[in-house]
């Protein structure tokens, strides 16, 4: 059974998101780090805008799995979420109230539906303090387990059970676990504050790949167990398709694509999110050998200083010279050739696996009909990093330094 936060308890076995409300609803976010300068007088020269105006809904009971490579922002935006990173603008309306303009105790309070599962699970946790007062320390800190020390212990204990792990861990440190087992601490931990949303940032990345397929399944179970909704942050594909209902594609900052999980590895429209579908690797030699493998030239741009228009046009192989290099292109619906121009805007239809109502599929580039119609070739990695006036090797091709593979933090 869980709660809501009037405590009256519902069975998890109603799936919370049959209505299809919205949970949380985030709305032009921007997080900002000041770059200073000067040793007798602090001054900001500028600003790293690691989230820069990111707008995304989740509903009851969705898992929405954000992707992207190292340094596009998508932990700082789970933390943003948070308030663990303070927003420089935009609204987080989570149940109907914006945390953004939240203080002291009414914050404190709506943490308690908010929680999140970090990326190194030993750094997370006290190596001071025991399984058991980890455990407990939210729960006396929200006013949970009134009943007692044994009526913590007995939930406690539950929890750790549900995760698989024995009641025997309670006195025992994070250093005697192993990472799949602290992991499934952190998981456990943020349960006993009975959430509604938790944020996983990473939550297999550190871990070997036979023990993330056991922590995927343990979450996919919790949330039918205790009707959660997941934020799900990673940069594995293959993880994200497989527990997502709704993926978004992050670059620099900004989403760049978002759409059912279904229609995104089926059809990706973005010319990014097309390079990192090419890097995912496919279990069949004939495939692997015969399908398009799009490398991406030179490295991500600074976020302290993105590039004007459209953020990826110094690395796409589509870029045109019109449009790209100074218009920022909108995250908008596409319509399909055979569709009717009226239904553009409307909710798709259908429900996912879990029974939410699936996502529209978004976009945002100037030229993404034209890509998918065929009506546009790709430049190769050598046309691109030339028009970019980024080194290449005389001889064997495409200097590895200076070329990165799109897969380099996806597969």
């Amino acid at each position: 059974m869980s709660s809501d936060p009037s405590g009256a308890a519902h069975p998890p076995s109603v799936p919370p998101a049959a209505s299809g409300d919205v949970l949380l609803d985030v709305a032009g976010l921007k997080v900002y780090f000041p770059i200073r300068s000067g040793i007798f007088f602090d001054r900001t020269i500028g600003h790293v805008k690691a989230v820069d105006g990111v707008d995304l809904s989740i509903r009851r009971g969705e898992t929405y799995g954000l992707v992207g490579e190292s340094g596009c922002g998508k932990s700082t935006f789970g933390r943003g979420v948070l308030r663990l990173n303070e927003p420089t603008e935009g609204k987080v309306v989570f149940d109907g109230v914006d945390v953004a303009t939240l203080n002291g105790e009414t914050l404190r309070s709506m943490r308690r539906r908010m929680q999140m599962i970090f990326q190194d699970p030993l750094s997370s946790l006290d190596p001071r303090q025991n399984i058991e007062s980890i455990m407990t320390e939210g729960m006396d800190a929200h006013g949970l387990g009134d009943g007692g020390g044994s009526s913590r212990r007995t939930r406690v204990t539950e929890l750790l059970e549900a995760v698989g792990l024995s009641a025997s861990a309670l006195r025992r440190y994070p250093h005697e676990f192993s990472g799949g087992q602290r992991q499934r601490i952190g998981i456990a931990r943020a349960l006993a504050v009975e959430p509604d949303l938790i944020v996983a940032d990473e939550p297999v990345s550190a871990l070997d790949v036979s023990v993330q397929a056991q922590v995927i399944n343990l979450l996919e179970e919790l949330q039918g167990e205790f009707g959660l909704t997941y934020l799900v942050i990673a940069h594995d594909l293959a993880v994200v398709r497989h527990i997502s209902d709704t993926v978004g594609v992050m670059y620099l900052g900004r989403l760049v694509e978002q759409a059912d999980s279904d229609d995104l590895y089926a059809e990706p429209l973005h010319p990014y999110t097309r390079a990192l579908m090419s890097a995912v690797p496919v279990p069949d030699p004939d495939v692997e050998d015969r399908r398009e493998r799009i490398l991406l030239a030179g490295d991500l741009p600074s976020p302290a200083n993105p590039p004007s228009g459209c953020r990826f046009h110094t690395r796409c192989p589509w870029r045109q010279e019109s449009r790209c290099d100074d218009e920022e292109p909108q995250l908008r619906e596409l319509a399909t050739p055979t569709s009717d121009p009226s239904s553009v805007g409307q909710p798709p239809g259908g429900l996912t696996p879990r029974g939410v109502p699936r996502a529209a599929h978004l976009v945002a580039c100037h030229w993404a009909e034209a890509i998918r119609d065929g009506q546009l070739r790709a430049k190769s990695a050598d046309q691109v990093a030339a028009d970019q006036g980024i080194y290449i090797a005389a001889e064997g091709g495409l200097d590895p330094a200076a070329v990165i593979g799109a897969g380099r933090d996806v597969v």
